[in-house]
C-alpha cells in the first residue's frame, strides 16, 4: 500500500481516514487556497436566519480560527448580528476556484471574550477602526456624503488617539458541529466526505457527489 503524503490524501482514501482531524484538514487547504487563489482567500459565504425564518446570505472575511471554531467579526446592530443573537445558528461555505474545492461548515454560534474582542479590534487599520462606528450598518443610508461627513467627523474626534472598540462591534465564533469538503472530479464524479462531531472526536462520512 502507497504512504500517504497529505491530509488530503487520508481524506479520500477509505480505509485510512480513521482518527482524522477535520479542522487540520482545513488548514491544510486553507494554506493552499493563500497561494493560489487571486484575492480573500478567506472570504466566506456566510448564512444565517431571520425572524420569520428567512434565510439570509452574504459575504463576510474568516477572521480567526483555532480549535475551539471559526470567527468573524461584525456589527453586532446589523442584519446578521442581530439574527445570530436572537437565533444562534449559522453556517458558511468557502469555494476556491483556483483549487476547484470547498469547504462547508455548520453549527451554534458564540460570540467571543471582551479580550479577543479588543485584540482583533486593535489590528485592524485605523481607517477600519473608524468606519466600525461611522456606519450604522443595515441601516438607511439617504446618502454617500452623510456616510463620508460621519467619517471625516469621527476621525477628527480620534485625532491621534487610540481609536476605542463601539460596543455594538465585536464577534461570533461558528462552533462546528460539522464540517464537509468537496474536491471536484472529472464528470461531476465530485469527492465529499462529512464529518459529524461526536463527543471529543468525529466521524466521517463519504457523501455521493
Amino acid at each position: 500500500m502507497p504512504m500517504l503524503e497529505t491530509l488530503t490524501d487520508r481524506l479520500f482514501d477509505d480505509s485510512d481516514r480513521s482518527g482524522l482531524d477535520p479542522i487540520a484538514v482545513f488548514e491544510e487547504w486553507f494554506a493552499l487556497a493563500k497561494d493560489s487563489e487571486p484575492n480573500d482567500p478567506h472570504a466566506m459565504a456566510l448564512a444565517t436566519v431571520d425572524a420569520e425564518g428567512m434565510p439570509d446570505v452574504r459575504m463576510v472575511l474568516l477572521n480567526a480560527r483555532d480549535a475551539r471554531g471559526f470567527c468573524f467579526f461584525t456589527n453586532f446592530d446589523s442584519d446578521k448580528g442581530r439574527q445570530l443573537l436572537a437565533n444562534p445558528r449559522a453556517a458558511f461555505v468557502m469555494h476556491w476556484k483556483s483549487l476547484r474545492r470547498q469547504v462547508r461548515v455548520r453549527g451554534p454560534v458564540e460570540v467571543v471574550s471582551v479580550e479577543e474582542a479588543d485584540a482583533y479590534f486593535g489590528s485592524r487599520p485605523r481607517g477600519s477602526q473608524i468606519a466600525s462606528s461611522a456606519s450604522l450598518q443595515s441601516r438607511p443610508l439617504p446618502s454617500k456624503a452623510e456616510l463620508t461627513a460621519r467619517v471625516e467627523e469621527l476621525t477628527a474626534a480620534a485625532g491621534e488617539g487610540t481609536v476605542i472598540r463601539p460596543p455594538h462591534w465585536s464577534g461570533f465564533r461558528i462552533v462546528p458541529t460539522q464540517i464537509e469538503f468537496w474536491k471536484d472530479g472529472q464528470f461531476r464524479l465530485h469527492d465529499r466526505v462529512r464529518f459529524v462531531r461526536d463527543g471529543a472526536g468525529w466521524t466521517s462520512t463519504r457523501l455521493y457527489p
